[in-house]
């Protein structure tokens, strides 16, 4: 007998397109936060610097995430992405780090296509 575990074909397999797009997921909520808190004036930059994540985060969670609250078309999906993505983008853009809006918009929209061409 060996010790090989079997895993069953219900079990997800995450692979590295899942960790990178994780990790886009993570990385545009810190975005959006720090934009809010360095952009805006004082009082305004407490308001956005916490409501921008928080919008975010509850988009994510009501349509795209893997257990989604909502139940929705992938088109949906693809579009509150593209508004979650494209929102931390132009927050980098609007701080003057274009190079850093660029190469994340880049990677968010490879691993996007990647894996959404699984939903299909």
């Amino acid at each position: 007998m060996t010790d090989v575990q079997q895993t069953s074909p219900d079990t997800p397999r995450i692979g590295v397109v899942d960790v990178v797009r994780f990790l886009c997921e993570v990385f545009a909520i810190v975005s959006l936060g720090i934009w809010g808190f360095v952009q805006f004036p004082f009082g305004w930059n407490i308001a956005v610097g916490l409501g921008a994540p928080v919008v975010a985060i509850l988009l994510w969670a009501l349509f795209r995430a893997p257990k989604a609250v909502l139940a929705v078309d992938p088109f949906v999906k693809a579009i509150v992405e593209i508004v979650v993505m494209g929102s931390a983008a132009f927050a980098w853009a609007d701080m003057g780090q274009w190079i850093v809006a660029a190469v994340f918009a880049a990677v968010a929209l490879v691993t996007g296509v990647i894996a959404g061409r699984k939903e299909f």
